[in-house]
Formats: structure tokens, sequence, C-alpha cells
């Protein structure tokens, strides 16, 4: 799982010649709710287990939670189930509300 700083993740979403990433957001439904980052899926931690079967283990994909600790462990789940082109990004909304999108609402 590489770290993803959210500049980096901005440049991706940006950048036309490259396929996008899959977001997953993995916070509380009422997290998601408060702020997103656009086109991202929310499946909190919780269920992640249960949907497995909705996520492509050969996709490029980008976790994201909170601050990143939550992200981080999904990211780690998922390696132990197969799944190698993943991404944490690292400070999660919060860190992309405060470097990228400041008139994103934070909490």
């Amino acid at each position: 799982m590489v770290q993803l700083l959210p500049a980096d993740l901005a440049n991706w979403l940006a950048d036309d010649s490259r396929s996008k990433p899959v977001l997953i957001d993995v916070r509380e439904p009422w997290e998601f709710e408060r702020c997103n980052i656009d086109e991202s899926l929310p499946i909190p931690m919780a269920t992640v287990p249960q949907r497995l079967q909705e996520l492509d283990p050969q996709a490029e994909t980008v976790l994201i939670c909170h601050h990143g600790a939550r992200s981080f462990q999904v990211g780690m789940f998922l390696e132990q189930r197969g799944f190698g082109r993943l991404y944490n990004l690292q400070g999660g909304v919060d860190a992309w509300a405060r470097t990228i999108d400041p008139a994103m609402a934070t909490y």
C-alpha cells in the first residue's frame, strides 16, 4: 500500500492521460454526508468484509477516511485478501480540506 499525499491525488484526478482511481471512503455515513471527495464511494469500514465482491482487486484504489488511520487498516485488510494496487490518502479528508479544497466542511 502506498501513502498518497492529497496534492498527488489531486494531480492524479486532474490528469486526463491517466485512468482515474476508484475512491473508497471508509468513514461512517454521517461523516461522508458532512464532507467527501467527489466521485468517492461510501463503504464504511465495518461493512468492507461483507462488500468485498463489489471491489476489484486489480483496480487502482484510493482509500479515504478522516485522518488516514481507518483507511490504512482497511488497506491492510484488503492486501491480505489479494488487493495489490492500494493507496491510502495520507491525512484523509481533513488534509484534503486543508490543502486542496478549503471550501470543504471539516469536523
